[in-house]
């Protein structure tokens, strides 16, 4: 990955090792009986005695007080592209500052980022950058766009949310890349200062996310009506992985589910498997894996469907829902031809819904 400002960033963090600020007391926990705290943050709730560090190894009881290990601490820093994480519906073709802290609340045997989301704070390269220098960093590049992604944004939630409060009063756009695996409360106070989430929709079963993400399904889908309800605009990947969740019957309930639950018009990106960690052994999605899922989703009445990670598909690209024209022509993350006019399609007149505009 590309860094930015590496030398500014080596400063900060040598001029604040003294006093480790990256240790803040955490939101979202509750002090129980003999020094031990319950995580109130994601679904898990951890219990942790004094000493204690919680499954997403950034939360720590320290003498009865729960703190955030990774408050303004960032294992990446880059400048990318915003169809990478994948919005497609959100400014196309513009640059986001996207950054991570490490770790994540889950643990998905294919994760492609596993480098920096299966380990804990001081096992990468990290960096600290206090919440306006990261600000202050993005609009110094000219980027409309703060994105927290990579790994799993809710670890760092007390940062992020600082941030995204000053960056909306700077005039920026926040987005989150998420797994969607946090409690109603604090998702309700984040989604206050958030213009864009994308969540992964792992699978469609409790028994694919208990075996190769370590989550719960339940969660996930009161995650995205919650979103939803809020008004924050909401994209949504299904990565499919050859015999583990490409059941078409599961696939089906899902797309099925979204339009009842959340409406046609959310974004559906079903997105081809490569091989990674500890999923080696599994081949890279076929092609028409992804576009029987595609033809399931249309089936179901969902309005813009999109294939991931086969550069060139013509799935790959946006179409108006009424009239069929192209709207929005794209190669791999790269946008070649965008035709949307004030959110809406140039022939026929039909309302896009996205962000369009800055």
């Amino acid at each position: 990955m590309r860094y930015l400002g590496v030398i500014f960033l080596l400063l900060v963090n040598g001029l604040s090792s003294q006093y480790a600020p990256w240790i803040r007391e955490a939101k979202y926990y509750k002090k129980l009986d003999d020094n031990y705290v319950q995580c109130l943050l994601c679904p898990r709730k951890c219990m942790l005695p004094p000493g204690a560090t919680g499954f997403c190894r950034n939360r720590k009881n320290i003498d009865g007080k729960l703190y955030t290990l990774v408050y303004g601490r960032l294992c990446a820093v880059n400048i990318d592209i915003i169809e990478k994480a994948p919005f497609y519906h959100v400014l196309p073709g513009s640059k986001r500052l996207a950054c991570a802290a490490v770790s994540c609340n889950l643990r998905c045997k294919y994760c492609q980022n596993w480098h920096i989301s299966q380990v804990g704070p001081g096992e990468v390269p990290e960096y600290y950058i206090p919440p306006e220098e990261l600000v202050k960093i993005a609009k110094k590049y000219g980027l409309k766009i703060i994105c927290f992604t990579y790994t799993e944004p809710t670890v760092c939630y007390e940062y992020m949310l600082d941030v995204f409060k000053i960056a909306k009063k700077e005039g920026l756009i926040t987005t989150i890349v998420s797994n969607g695996y946090i409690n109603p409360e604090p998702l309700k106070e984040l989604l206050k200062y958030t213009d864009a989430i994308k969540i992964d929709l792992k699978g469609f079963t409790e028994d694919f996310y208990r075996e190769v993400s370590m989550g719960d399904l339940k969660s996930v889908l009161r995650t995205l009506k919650i979103i939803k309800k809020s008004g924050v605009w909401l994209e949504i990947v299904n990565l499919v992985v050859p015999t583990l969740n490409d059941n078409p019957d599961d696939i089906r309930r899902m797309c099925e589910w979204i339009r009842d639950s959340l409406g046609p018009d959310v974004p559906v990106h079903f997105t081809r498997f490569h091989p990674d960690y500890k999923l080696t052994n599994l081949p890279a999605t076929p092609i028409k894996t992804l576009e029987r899922a595609v033809k399931i989703a249309k089936e179901a009445g969902l309005h813009y469907v999109y294939i991931g990670n086969v550069p060139g598909h013509p799935y790959n690209n946006t179409y108006c829902p009424y009239c069929g024209k192209l709207l929005i022509r794209r190669v791999g993350l790269t946008v070649l031809e965008n035709h949307i006019k004030d959110g809406k399609c140039p022939y026929c007149g039909h309302k896009i819904p996205g962000l369009w505009s800055f």
